[in-house]
C-alpha cells in the first residue's frame, strides 16, 4: 500500500506499442511529464508535481518503477524496509531492457514510450507544447524526448546515466548521436533551452557530464550547479536530488532558487502571458 495520500491525483493509464503503464495526473493546463528518480514516485516527488500543477500546468507522472506514494526515507520507515525497497526497485531496473545503464551513445528504449505519452498529453491538454522533468536515472530521458517538436521545456535534474564508472561514461549522457544532433538543431533553429541541475560533489553526475552538454549544446544548455553544503542536511543520503530529497524549501535558499528556476522555465515556455503564477 502507498505510504502517502494520493489525493489530488487522478489515476489512469497509457498504452503505446503494446506497453501499458499507470499514469498519475494533477492540475490543468499544458502538460509537464514528471519522471521520478529511483526508487519511484515518492512523497517528495508528489510534492514537486503539486508545485508544477500550482504553477498552471498539468503534472503527468508515469509509473516507470516502484509504488506511487511509497516513502523510502529510512527515518520514517526504518533502514531495513528502506534498503529492501531500494534494492528491489534497482534490481528490476537493472534487468529491464528498457533502461540503458552503462552504454554510451544510446537512448534508452523507454524513451519511445515517453515521447508517445508526451504527444498524447499535448493533444489532451493543449498549449504550445509539453515540458519534461527527469530526475537521476530518468534525467537524460528529458533530453532524448526533446527530438519531438512538442517537447519545448526539457529539464535534466541530476542526470545519472550512463553510470559514470569510466571516464568515457562520465563525459557522456544517455542519448544516441542522431537524437542529440536533432536536439542540437532544435536549439539552433528554435531557441530550445535545456536546463540541467546537479550538486557539484555528486559522483553520479560528474562535472565532465555537464561540460559535455555545454560543448554539444552551447549556450542553449543552462546549468544550475549547487555546492554540496546547499543540500538539506537532514537527508540521510549524500547530496544528489536537487528538486526533492535535498531541497531546502525556504525562500532565497539555493535549492529553492533552483526549484523556482525550473518552474519559471516551465511557465515561460508553456503558459500564456498573464496566466503565470508563482508557487508558494
Amino acid at each position: 500500500m502507498p505510504h502517502h495520500d494520493l489525493t489530488g491525483f487522478t489515476e489512469g493509464s497509457f498504452t503505446h506499442d503494446g506497453t501499458t503503464r499507470q499514469v498519475l495526473r494533477a492540475g490543468t493546463g499544458p502538460a509537464v511529464i514528471v519522471m521520478a528518480e529511483i526508487p519511484g514516485i515518492t512523497p517528495k516527488v508528489l510534492d514537486f508535481a503539486r508545485r508544477v500543477a500550482a504553477s498552471g500546468c498539468t503534472a503527468v507522472l508515469p509509473v516507470l518503477f516502484g509504488r506511487p506514494g511509497r516513502d523510502p526515507d529510512p527515518r520514517n520507515v526504518g533502514w531495513a524496509s528502506s534498503g529492501s525497497y531500494l534494492a528491489s526497485t534497482m534490481a528490476r531496473v537493472c534487468v529491464s531492457r528498457e533502461f540503458t545503464l552503462l552504454a554510451t551513445g544510446r537512448s534508452s528504449r523507454i524513451v519511445g514510450w515517453l515521447r508517445a505519452l508526451a504527444a498524447a498529453e499535448h493533444e489532451r491538454c493543449g498549449g504550445p507544447g509539453v515540458g519534461a522533468v527527469g530526475m537521476c536515472l530518468t534525467g537524460g530521458f528529458a533530453l532524448a524526448m526533446a527530438t519531438d517538436p512538442c517537447l519545448v521545456a526539457p529539464v535534466l535534474s541530476q542526470p545519472s546515466l550512463p553510470l559514470p564508472c569510466t571516464p568515457a561514461r562520465a563525459a557522456a549522457i544517455d542519448i544516441g548521436p542522431e537524437d542529440l544532433a536533432e536536439v542540437r538543431g532544435r536549439c539552433e533553429r528554435e531557441g530550445l533551452q535545456v536546463m540541467g541541475l546537479r550538486f557539484r560533489g555528486d559522483r553520479l553526475v560528474p562535472a565532465d557530464r555537464f561540460a559535455y552538454l555545454r560543448r554539444e549544446l552551447g549556450d542553449a544548455f543552462v546549468a544550475v550547479e549547487l555546492d554540496d553544503a546547499d543540500a538539506d542536511p537532514a537527508s540521510a543520503l549524500p547530496p544528489h536530488s536537487v528538486l526533492t530529497e535535498h531541497l531546502v524549501d525556504a525562500p532565497g535558499h539555493p535549492t529553492r532558487q533552483a526549484l523556482d528556476a525550473v518552474l519559471d522555465l516551465l511557465r515561460t515556455r508553456l503558459l500564456p502571458a498573464g496566466r503565470s503564477e508563482t508557487a508558494d
